[in-house]
């Protein structure tokens, strides 16, 4: 599978299952700062950063709201989801 995972003005490209809340939160927080060489836990290893992938393969978004806006072309990626009928999950929301 593959998603979208924002956090703020920054979004990641993810291969892996939906994750659940505590997990994209800590899937956000491992990825925003970059420690060069620094092992993944062994709890996100299930999903991994992709660099390039075709729209119409996402399967699942989340959104961690962060200290600045989304950008306009996440949103309009979000909105063209939605309109295919695929949850945006929101990490403020305890379940999804």
């Amino acid at each position: 599978m593959v998603g979208i995972l924002v956090h703020g003005d920054n979004h990641f490209i993810v291969r892996g299952p939906l994750p659940e809340r505590a997990v994209a939160l800590a899937l956000v927080r491992n990825w925003s700062l970059i420690a060069i060489g620094a092992k993944t836990p062994a709890a996100l290893e299930r999903w991994q950063l992709i660099t390039r992938e075709f729209r119409e393969n996402l399967e699942w978004a989340v959104v961690v709201p962060g200290d600045r806006e989304m950008s306009p072309a996440v949103s309009t990626l979000l909105e063209e989801l939605s309109a295919r009928e695929i949850a945006i999950h929101n990490s403020d929301h305890e379940l999804w």
